[in-house]
């Protein structure tokens, strides 16, 4: 660069610098020249011509002295900038450096990330073959027990499906799945297309497939598996047999879970009709069919079409069961929730009441069952503005959890949170002063209890409420998490 900038004739910095420092000399030579010139000018006699010479001659030597100075202070300035560029150049020289170590550095590891890429896409695309492979064999084995079991039990199919179902007694019935949260995907599969019938030996192999492949949500194999069963049974038995209908409700509540809610109404219609036929109109297995269709329309929102199928389903169950059964209060449950989504409210409070009876004589006042049924009651009052009799369900429900899990002389939850409202004072509560939080409807109704103080304008104990709740729900998640 220098000497490009000599060969134009343009002067380099140090050029700048030597020129500079060469002025600064010469005008402080002459700076002193002056000096001496003025002094001696100043120190000669001042009268007659001579003296008006001199006179004369000081105004032009300090303006002379004047700009002496300022070529000095100039002089200066442009050596102290000339420094200060060689820094700054220096500094971006520094800097130029660092991005290009950055610009090396970069590429490397762009390559690295590249091949980890590489690398990492192989990895899933082996695994996912070995998956593969491991589904397919596994598919074989189940297959080849399949067709022993089948082998063996063909010849006495027909006789003991008719033994069983003479044999079936009302309190032996499988819970209704649809309604219970409890049970496992897989369990609940099984009982929603079983419906009280038991499947012969030649189904249950591909129907625990079905059921196993479904449950990992595997549909593209649970799909073509449940339509092949569904063919070669028709084939075999005809389509109006009720091994037909179970594998009509195990290939809907497949459609149920991908959320295609047509396609399985119309295979439970069609399930529904091949069991009044085979089975009766007053079977188990009918009223459970019943049950899941009504359940079906529900979350299409066809309320009216659901309502006459929960009831006839309630009646079959009753008159089966006897009314006092616990079937027949989750048969309640469901029909009171159609009731409440269409706003008949005084059919929804007999039905939940009465379910609360059931299950409160049959199980319990710690069942489960006892307590959802108060929550979902209360849920009803609080859509009419009954705010009173949804709070004292709900105060219900965890003083009753309350006194199973702690000492009787400690305050519940809502106790403490009211006592800390009507003080007005706020702050957190410890979780050792109340109930455990051990299950889901008991947070549940902490929530609903804390919704209902904010909107009747009680806030402190609202938010000892909801602290309370976080830090129960952390401290049982972090249990959760030690236990593994």
């Amino acid at each position: 660069m220098p000497e490009a900038m000599k060969q134009s004739g343009v002067a380099t910095q140090d050029d700048i610098i030597r020129q500079a420092e060469a002025t600064k000399k010469t005008l402080a030579t002459l700076r002193s020249d002056q000096e001496k010139y003025y002094q001696t000018l100043m120190a000669s006699p001042r009268s007659g011509e001579e003296g008006a010479v001199v006179e004369a001659q000081l105004p032009y030597l300090e303006q002379a002295l004047e700009r002496i100075e300022k070529g000095l202070d100039e002089a200066e300035m442009i050596t102290a900038l000339s420094q200060y560029m060689q820094y700054n150049e220096s500094e971006v020289n520094k800097l130029r450096s660092q991005v290009r170590r950055l610009v090396q550095e970069n590429v490397w590891l762009r390559d690295e990330l590249a091949s980890t890429q590489q690398k990492l896409v192989k990895s899933e695309e082996q695994n996912a073959q070995l998956e593969e492979e491991k589904a397919q064999l596994q598919f074989m084995q189940e297959m080849q027990k399949f067709d022993a079991e089948a082998e063996a039990a063909t010849a006495g199919d027909e006789a003991a499906s008719k033994e069983q179902q003479q044999q079936q007694q009302p309190g032996q019935q499988p819970e209704d799945p649809m309604t219970m949260s409890t049970m496992s995907h897989a369990s609940s599969m099984q009982n929603v297309a079983s419906g009280g019938y038991e499947i012969p030996a030649r189904l249950r192999t591909l129907h625990n497939l079905v059921i196993q492949y479904a449950g990992q949500g595997r549909y593209e194999v649970a799909v073509p598996l449940c339509k092949q069963a569904l063919e070669d049974l028709e084939r075999t038995s005809g389509h109006d047999h009720p091994d037909v209908a179970t594998m009509l409700n195990i290939l809907a509540l497949v459609y149920r879970d991908q959320g295609k809610y047509k396609e399985a109404a119309a295979l439970l219609t069609d399930a529904l009709g091949i069991r009044e036929k085979t089975l009766g109109p007053d079977h188990p297995a009918v009223a459970a069919t019943l049950n899941n269709l009504a359940v079906l329309h529900g979350k299409r929102g066809k309320y009216a079409e659901a309502e006459p199928l929960c009831k006839r389903a309630l009646v079959i169950r009753e008159r089966v069961l006897g009314s006092e059964h616990p079937d027949v209060a989750k048969q309640l449950n469901n029909l009171a929730l159609l009731c409440q989504n269409q706003g008949k409210y005084e059919e929804v409070e007999l039905y939940y009441q009465r379910a609360l009876e059931i299950y409160i004589s049959k199980l319990g006042e710690d069942d489960p069952n006892v307590c959802k049924t108060k929550n979902n009651l209360a849920s009803a009052y609080l859509k009419q503005g009954k705010y009173p009799q949804a709070e004292q369900l709900y105060k219900e429900v965890l003083t009753r959890a309350h006194e199973r899990d702690c000492s009787p002389a400690s305050r519940t939850i809502w106790q403490l949170a009211e006592e800390r409202e009507e003080a007005k004072a706020r702050g957190p509560v410890e979780h050792s002063s109340a109930c455990r939080l051990d299950n889901q409807t008991v947070s549940t109704t902490v929530k609903n209890l804390a919704a209902l103080y904010r909107r009747k304008g009680m806030h402190i104990a609202s938010e000892v409420l909801e602290d309370w709740l976080h830090k129960a729900t952390r401290g049982m998640a972090y249990g959760q998490h030690q236990g593994k």
